[in-house]
């Protein structure tokens, strides 16, 4: 299998961006989901369960390392009362502490989906960050796998939840029929996690091959 997409999630529950270089370090794809939007009433991160609009705005990082929300209307901010507006609540853009980036389980830092196991899916439902070619990627499972320079122990599939019958920009409607497919023919998992081993760069065209 061979990489051919590459996709980094700064703030949690928001589009991503396409990237044909990445680097790995123990967190994953540098700046991915190290920002997540804080309900400060509660003081827990909002995702796109709570807060579907999240999807529709885009997150993208800046030279200088910190991260930009670009929102539906096109209005480029980090103004935490512009964000708070935009969503009628009280929010925080809120950076993740050293080694404890926004992922759903904190064991994973990097998924894996081939477009063999996609079909006619659109992958950005499932927001992978390496998309790889062919089919498989269950079959990495146990393994210590190299992308590119990195090396990551793939370890385990990722359940799914509502998130992927959620509607997307880019003409991705709501389908309840998503998740229940895969419950129905998968079990309820679609597409691997990994965990880095070794930091490394990686590249689209590089191979995905056990180390």
């Amino acid at each position: 299998m061979r990489v051919l997409e590459l996709w980094r999630f700064p703030v949690k529950s928001m589009q991503g961006e396409r990237l044909t270089t990445a680097d790995i370090g123990p967190d994953g794809i540098d700046g991915d989901r190290r920002w997540a939007l804080v309900d400060l009433a509660t003081d827990s991160e909002l995702t796109a369960r709570q807060a579907p609009g999240l999807l529709f705005a885009a997150a993208r990082l800046r030279p200088d390392g910190e991260v930009d929300v670009v929102l539906p209307d096109g209005t480029v901010t980090s103004d935490d009362a512009l964000l708070s507006a935009w969503l009628g609540r009280r929010v925080e853009l809120r950076r993740a502490a050293a080694g404890a980036p926004f992922h759903d389980d904190p064991d994973w830092r990097l998924s894996l989906l081939s477009t063999g196991t996609l079909g006619a899916w659109d992958q950005r439902r499932f927001r992978a960050n390496v998309l790889l070619d062919d089919s498989g990627e269950e079959g990495l499972l146990g393994t210590r796998t190299r992308l590119g320079s990195a090396v990551v122990a793939v370890e385990e599939q990722i359940p799914r939840c509502v998130m992927v019958t959620r509607a997307q920009p880019g003409g991705i409607d709501r389908d309840t029929d998503v998740l229940k497919t895969i419950h129905r023919e998968r079990g309820g998992t679609l597409a691997v996690a990994a965990r880095v081993l070794a930091s490394g760069t990686v590249r689209t065209g590089d191979a995905a091959e056990t180390a």
